[in-house]
């Protein structure tokens, strides 16, 4: 039988300065409170979901920790310079250069509180057939949220690697229908750019 394959593509060549100004301590290895690094932890919550994941990465040492957590690394020297629509345009190439593959999921690297029940759950709105799919999240007041990871079928593959600088898809949200998943996890929305971030993990 025909088995759809979603691969995830987690996007970890940032810096983020805005955690460390002087650049010594790059946000996604810092350890979290479980003795893991943010970007493996993002990587082991999305690996549940997948079947493999495809990080785009700038640090050596952060290669090495996602290369032992069993993501297929990819280095791109030119990710601070060229943006988050460059990283992610580069993570195509090696999408495509895969074979039969139906759908991707964009995850970030700075969220390690996205529940891999969360990121299965849009995988399989992709398999059942959306184009976008975006998992959301009810506040208790009522207010509804978007967050991360956002799936994409084949579908939008030449957009996604026609993209450049730091403009990243955003775009095709606006453009196109977009099949909202709502989910209870409030870490689509918890991204780490400063150390208060930092709650217990």
């Amino acid at each position: 039988m025909f088995q759809p394959k979603t691969v995830g593509l987690l996007l970890a060549a940032g810096q983020g300065r805005r955690f460390d100004p002087t650049g010594i301590q790059n946000k996604l290895t810092y350890i979290l409170d479980n003795g893991t690094p943010v970007a493996v932890q993002a990587a082991r919550n999305l690996r549940g979901a997948v079947t493999k994941v495809i990080a785009v990465v700038r640090c050596p040492i952060l290669a090495q920790q996602l290369a032992k957590a069993g993501c297929d690394v990819h280095l791109f020297s030119q990710a601070e310079e060229s943006g988050m629509g460059s990283s992610l345009a580069f993570a195509m190439r090696h999408v495509v250069d895969a074979m039969n593959v139906d759908s991707v999921l964009v995850a970030l690297a700075d969220m390690p509180f996205v529940q891999t029940e969360t990121s299965r759950k849009i995988a399989e709105a992709l398999i059942d057939g959306v184009d976008i799919a975006q998992p959301v999240f009810r506040h208790q007041s009522g207010q509804q949220q978007t967050g991360h990871p956002i799936g994409f079928s084949k579908h939008h593959f030449p957009a996604l690697m026609a993209l450049a600088g730091d403009i990243g898809a955003r775009h095709l949200l606006h453009e196109f229908s977009v099949h909202h998943v709502v989910v209870e996890d409030a870490g689509i929305l918890r991204d780490i750019d400063f150390p208060s971030d930092l709650r217990r993990y």
